[in-house]
């Protein structure tokens, strides 16, 4: 089951994400987040108008996807960064994909014109999932981050959604 966030999905949020930092440069946060951290960014999500959703299963929080404001400027309003991160048991079941395709659906009902998601390099899975959702690579960004003490390569894939 795939439903907007909800406050009391925060806890389990925030335990997927902190796997993420502490294990991978696919997050380029150093430090573990708090649960008032993502409190704040679900409610900026939410003020700009864009969706955050979640993936149950069994009813536990399993996965989370959401899309930012690429930047502020307001020629930049119909252009979105994706987010979308699955507990590492629940990988390479289609759950990810079916999470990614609702948030684009929402994206779309929005009249957003194009989404594009930013992925740490070398990650296969990740690419895989957004080509496989039609988004095409459109950067390359090399030595940009620096975690776990080396420099990490930035990628980004976009997708014009449909009209």
């Amino acid at each position: 089951m795939i439903r907007e966030v909800e406050s009391s999905d925060i806890k389990r949020i925030v335990e997927i994400y902190n796997h993420y930092v502490r294990n991978t440069a696919f997050t380029f946060e150093e430090e573990e987040i708090l649960a008032s951290d993502i409190d704040f960014r679900v409610k900026k999500i939410k003020s700009d108008g864009l969706p955050w959703i979640v993936l149950i299963n069994d009813s536990k929080v399993v996965g989370y996807a959401y899309a930012s404001q690429w930047h502020d400027r307001s020629a930049y309003r119909f252009s979105v960064e994706t987010t979308i991160y699955l507990d590492p048991n629940f990988q390479s079941k289609g759950l990810g994909s079916a999470l990614y395709r609702e948030l684009l659906k929402k994206l779309q009902s929005k009249r957003i014109k194009t989404a594009i998601g930013c992925i740490t390099l070398p990650n296969e899975k990740s690419v895989a999932l957004h080509e496989n959702l039609g988004m095409k690579k459109v950067a390359h960004f090399e030595k940009v981050g620096f975690k776990f003490n080396q420099w990490q390569d930035v990628g980004y894939w976009q997708m014009i959604m449909p009209t």
